[in-house]
């Protein structure tokens, strides 16, 4: 499950991240479109714990993972 209320982030006076809010259950399937400086990658980064939100609150269960796909130092995590 992933669950965002309000999530913003902030870098300085620009705005990446306006006050976010959804809801991913288990099983369910998600797609994540937009333009170009929409915020869908730090949206993920704050998702994954790569970087801090600076407002709001960000929930997930962690990913249980379940194997690689890739060739050599090149791997892919697959997760549920």
């Amino acid at each position: 499950m992933i669950h965002l209320e309000n999530v913003s982030k902030r870098y300085g006076r620009h705005v990446a991240v306006d006050q976010l809010n959804f809801t991913v259950k288990r099983g369910e399937v998600l797609g994540f479109l937009g333009p170009n400086g929409a915020g869908k990658s730090t949206t993920m980064n704050i998702i994954t714990g790569y970087i801090s939100a600076t407002g709001g609150l960000s929930k997930s269960r962690r990913a249980r993972y379940i194997g690689t796909a890739g060739r050599g130092k090149e791997k892919n995590r697959l997760f549920t």
